[in-house]
């Protein structure tokens, strides 16, 4: 069976207790890294007609699936991005820095763009049409650039966690499904809900700021960085139960 003695190797270690506990650590790992590029997607696609968003999410899901697997698949590649290239300002810079904050940069312009947008449309009515008519294409575009930089960060983070390529095939599989599971209920809460739109905005800032300032050479630890979102997502899910409950008390005493 030389399909079954090619795969064997691979999957040596499906008997080791150690190798499930560090695919489901990667897995969850990997469900964490991919809420940053739902996010981008979520509110990127609800720029688009409401009969082009459910494509654009596959679409841009999908891409995001095959650029993962590809970059797998280059994976001594992909390590040697994390060698230095030049010396700046006492840090070391590689590929892997420069992509990083090349990414940063342009979620910063785009998050900073939509907020201006959102806070003050009526200053922008001639260019806005653009942004707010943004073309399929455009669409998969924008979402192909970030993917690009998440699938890196991504694939090095599963590099760092096990020697195992058939592990981190899963791993990312599994984390993408559940993306894909997850991208319209998402869009769709954010679209009902302005408020939320722009505490999204202001995650992808953050998240911008924090891809850069890695870059630079100053990790922020990802659990700060969730636990602001988490902890902002509670205070503004308080906020959306006060107002619904004194809008259900405002219309009882009408």
């Amino acid at each position: 069976m030389p399909i079954i003695d090619f795969l064997a190797p691979h999957f040596a270690w499906f008997n080791d207790p150690t190798a499930w506990v560090a695919l489901l650590t990667l897995v969850v790992l990997e469900i964490v890294l991919g809420i940053d590029n739902l996010i981008f997607i979520s509110i990127l696609t609800n720029k688009l007609p409401p009969e082009q968003q459910p494509r654009a999410r596959f679409l841009g899901i999908s891409a995001a699936l095959v650029m993962r697997l590809l970059l797998l698949a280059t994976i001594s590649f992909i390590v040697q991005l994390t060698a230095p290239l030049f010396t700046m300002f006492g840090h070391d810079f590689s590929w892997r820095d420069l992509i990083l904050i090349a990414g940063g940069l342009f979620l910063v312009w785009k998050a900073t763009n939509e907020i201006h947008h959102t806070v003050d449309p009526d200053d922008h009515k001639d260019s806005i049409v653009g942004t707010l008519q943004l073309s399929l294409g455009g669409a998969i575009f924008q979402i192909l650039l970030l993917d690009l930089v998440f699938s890196i960060d991504s694939i090095i983070t599963a590099v760092g966690m096990t020697d195992e390529i058939a592990i981190m095939y899963i791993a990312v599989i599994a984390a993408v499904t559940v993306m894909m599971l997850a991208a319209t209920p998402l869009a769709n809460f954010i679209a009902k809900n302005p408020t939320i739109v722009m505490l999204a905005l202001g995650f992808l800032l953050m998240i911008g700021m924090t891809l850069i300032a890695d870059g630079m050479g100053y990790h922020v630890p990802k659990g700060y960085i969730y636990a602001a979102m988490g902890f902002s997502a509670l205070v503004e899910g308080l906020n959306m139960l006060a107002r619904r409950r004194k809008k259900g008390g405002s219309d009882d005493a009408h």
